[in-house]
């Protein structure tokens, strides 16, 4: 029997199937959870509404008692929150209903406030048919795509190369297993964001801030930003030219705070 909070998004989403697709996975994948797996919690908030409280409140409580703490700090899930959008805009194009939910953004007068300003206006113009064409040119193409997310390509210049290994033998080290349903290899950057996203959440025993430094230092801080720079000015992005700008911000505030004394980076990443 399915809990009430997957019950609530696959409501949300228009049924079982529309959640599959818009997730990129496969529809008896979706069938068979009795419960929001843990690694697809912000990705489920961001394209149904619904809270991460509702999806899994044993992980997210709201429940504000005397004296109690916080499960996972607040930075920490909002961080996680923004690995995991990005995770889904590069992972596949977004569908129409992650498109009006983009549209809804609202920002502030730091850089990175209006660069959500920047998203959700490139959500509102856009629409499925043309983001999933840009998709498919920057990412896939005919051939190969404009752009190639991978650690390997861009570390070396050449796909399944020796930092795919090594982030395979980190992953295993950590207990983090590939999801069945994914076809790229984990240096592809969407799958890169999920680890970390995973990582801020507290879905991993291993993923406490030091970890996530360690992590980020040595599989993305080396060529993330070349890639979302690549992204921000490649001649046939439209809405991901929002994408990338929005990424590059990110990684660059992720990368400041990851630097700092242990103690602060949490407090420096807000």
């Amino acid at each position: 029997m399915r809990e009430q909070g997957l019950q609530k998004a696959i409501d949300a989403a228009g049924g079982v199937a529309a959640l599959a697709r818009a997730l990129g996975i496969a529809q008896p994948s979706v069938s068979g959870w009795t419960r929001v797996p843990a690694d697809r919690v912000a990705a489920i908030e961001t394209l149904t509404g619904v809270p991460r409280s509702q999806l899994r409140p044993d992980l997210f409580s709201t429940e504000s008692q005397a004296g109690a703490q916080p499960k996972v700090d607040e930075i920490d899930l909002l961080r996680a929150s923004e690995y995991s959008l990005l995770a889904v805009l590069l992972g596949q194009a977004p569908d129409a209903a992650l498109l009006k939910k983009l549209a809804t953004l609202r920002g502030d007068s730091t850089e990175m406030g209006l660069a959500r300003v920047a998203l959700a206006e490139a959500a509102t113009k856009a629409d499925e048919t043309s983001v999933t064409r840009e998709y498919f040119d920057l990412f896939i193409g005919v051939g190969r795509g404009e752009l190639l997310p991978y650690a390997s390509w861009y570390l070396t210049g050449f796909l399944m190369e020796r930092p795919l290994a090594r982030i395979r033998a980190d992953l295993d080290k950590l207990g983090i297993e590939r999801a069945g349903e994914r076809a790229e290899p984990e240096d592809h950057i969407a799958i890169l964001c999920d680890v970390l996203a995973g990582m801020a959440r507290g879905d991993f025993a291993d993923g406490d801030l030091a970890t996530q430094k360690q992590f980020f230092e040595a599989h993305l801080k080396p060529w993330v930003l070349r890639f979302f720079t690549d992204l921000e000015t490649v001649k046939r992005a439209d809405f991901y030219r929002a994408v990338g700008l929005y990424g590059r911000l990110f990684f660059e505030l992720e990368s400041e705070a990851f630097a700092l004394p242990q103690e602060t980076s949490s407090e420096a990443a807000a």
